[in-house]
């Protein structure tokens, strides 16, 4: 895979994306990291790429001509088709479902906001998936573009050490992971429960789906809910229609 990032601050996310996994999967061929500095792509001088409101207010706005020219312009640096996403306060929810989806295009293009956003003529003309990390508003998108790539990239086959390190992580199932533990087996007075000690190998499974299902219950019972619920018009299906944003390659406009 392939991601491009149009940002005003690409220092500020660089070291994030050389450490750790990310790295890692640079190095080893999994995907391809760029940065993409917005002022390059400016007509007007001194490298501006905003300016004030029309009909006045605080901030500044992010004027269409520097975006629309650097989408353009990055777009063009390689062949296979980009999915536009726009990081934005007023996008749709950015959850596990929706990165498992992202994680099978070939190529990504984001687009980091900055100041008051965009000028509206920019989302009317690039058409961009619009995803917002939560209902709170940022400086800007570089730390939403930073949580969304991690969070897609350890998706991609061959970025994790193991492919069962996913198996059995919160919201995989919509359910919230099993508590862990590991030495030493007493701490503070704290035991490590003895299933995870007695080396049966079901009834410590047994044990994880149980633990798992009471946290859920116990902090999010809203991911229950999303599962329990039944479609409409009777009783869940193995032919029931497959979620609209899971469906490989589906670009969903934003919910402002």
């Amino acid at each position: 895979m392939r991601i491009d990032v149009l940002t005003l601050f690409p220092e500020g996310m660089q070291p994030y994306l050389r450490a750790s996994i990310l790295g890692r999967a640079q190095d080893a061929g999994v995907t391809e990291i760029h940065l993409h500095q917005l002022r390059d792509y400016t007509c007007e001088p001194h490298r501006k790429v905003d300016d004030r409101p029309f009909g006045g207010g605080p901030g500044m706005v992010l004027m269409c001509q520097p975006v629309v020219d650097a989408v353009a312009a990055v777009e063009a640096l390689d062949e296979r088709a980009a999915l536009r996403i726009l990081l934005s306060p007023q996008g749709r929810s950015f959850t596990q479902r929706v990165a498992a989806r992202l994680s099978g295009h070939e190529r990504l293009l984001l687009i980091c906001g900055h100041y008051e956003g965009f000028d509206e003529r920019i989302i009317e003309i690039l058409k961009p998936e619009e995803i917002s990390l939560g209902d709170f508003v940022m400086t800007g998108g570089e730390i939403a573009a930073l949580a969304l790539i991690d969070t897609v990239v350890r998706l991609l086959p061959g970025a994790l050490g193991s492919a069962d390190s996913l198996a059995d992580e919160s919201f995989q199932d919509q359910r919230l992971e099993h508590p862990h533990y590991t030495r030493p087996r007493e701490f503070c007075g704290r035991r490590v429960p003895d299933v995870l000690l007695s080396g049966n190998h079901a009834e410590i499974e047994s044990w994880r789906r149980a633990q798992s299902q009471a946290r859920t219950r116990s902090r999010r019972p809203d991911l229950l809910k999303r599962t329990e619920r039944p479609p409409a018009g009777g009783e869940a299906s193995r032919g029931a229609a497959v979620p609209a944003d899971l469906r490989r390659g589906t670009t969903a406009r934003s919910i402002a």
